[in-house]
């Protein structure tokens, strides 16, 4: 006797398919990386809004890498897709070198010796408790 298919079955696994689409790991790794690379619009959105001018957290360059490298393995490893490879092969050298100045950054900026408050590039005092600021190393 046959078994009428639930609403489930109907539209969302069909055929053995999870929303028309065989999944197996490299799959899921492709998605991922997709998922990944997309959240980084996200991550700069939000940090835009909460500092009222365009900013780009070093965040937004760690999805950007960690995206672009997982495409590059889907690609390389089981899409085997030449323009595919090519559009993710080079694309993560300069998410790398923006870390990189990100972090050389981040260590040139100066303490609050009072406070302990990181204090923005150049600033010479202290937003917070307005004391002199030592420069960072």
């Amino acid at each position: 006797m046959l078994r009428a298919m639930s609403v489930w079955e109907q539209v969302f696994w069909h055929g053995g398919k999870f929303l028309g689409i065989e999944w197996h790991v490299w799959k899921v790794v492709g998605w991922v990386g997709n998922a990944v690379f997309t959240s980084r619009f996200l991550v700069q959105w939000y940090a835009t809004e909460k500092h009222g001018r365009v900013t780009v957290p070093a965040l937004f360059w760690w999805l950007s890498l960690g995206g672009a490298l997982l495409l590059l393995a889907y690609a390389a490893c089981y899409q085997h897709d030449s323009v595919f490879v090519a559009a993710y092969a080079f694309s993560w050298l300069p998410y790398l070198r923006n870390l990189f100045i990100h972090r050389r950054t981040e260590k040139a900026r100066p303490t609050c010796g009072a406070c302990g408050v990181m204090g923005q590039s150049g600033a010479r005092f202290c937003a917070q408790c307005g004391a002199s600021l030592a420069p960072g190393t």
